[in-house]
């Protein structure tokens, strides 16, 4: 029974950690991020199996773990403000061309992340430019030009109509 408190415990809060350090996705980390995560699995793991190095011990910790997945993901199901405190919601951090310095540092994304994804979907260089930018709950970012039917009517050149 140990072990489960044990899982049960490092699940929460691993859970709190990683929903407070912001909304990196793992297509964005950086090798540093890679290792910070193996360093700490281990410390978790030896955190959680203490002394007891089993094969049954280990089964039971995969087991709580994935079932604290599950009924969280329950849990959110029935419950949107547990939802929204878990995941997030979208966090507008450009408007109409203005960053949103506040909201940019709550969700830990710089002028230079914004306007590389500017660059990368829409071809924008300038904040000025952009109607909306949005950090969305998987941490990816959306970029709404401010002239979207530019855009739009861009992508669909050759097209007909």
């Amino acid at each position: 029974m140990d072990s489960v408190i044990r899982g049960v415990i490092v699940y929460l809060f691993l859970l709190l950690i990683f929903r407070f350090t912001g909304k990196r996705t793992l297509a964005e980390a950086t090798s540093f991020d890679l290792v910070m995560l193996l360093i700490i699995s281990e410390t978790t793991q030896q955190a959680m199996i203490d002394s007891d190095h089993s094969m049954t011990n280990c089964f039971l910790l995969v087991i709580t773990l994935l079932g604290m997945s599950l009924i969280f993901s329950k849990l959110k199901d029935k419950s949107k403000v547990l939802e929204r405190w878990l995941e997030d919601v979208p966090t507008i951090v450009v408007e109409n061309g203005r960053w949103l310095k506040d909201k940019m540092k709550q969700v830990r994304v710089d002028e230079d992340d914004i306007l590389s994804v500017a660059r990368g979907s829409k071809g924008i260089t300038h904040a000025g430019d952009i109607k909306y930018a949005i950090v969305e709950k998987d941490g990816n970012i959306t970029v709404i030009p401010k002239h979207a039917d530019e855009y739009d009517s861009e992508s669909k050149k050759g097209k007909p109509v």
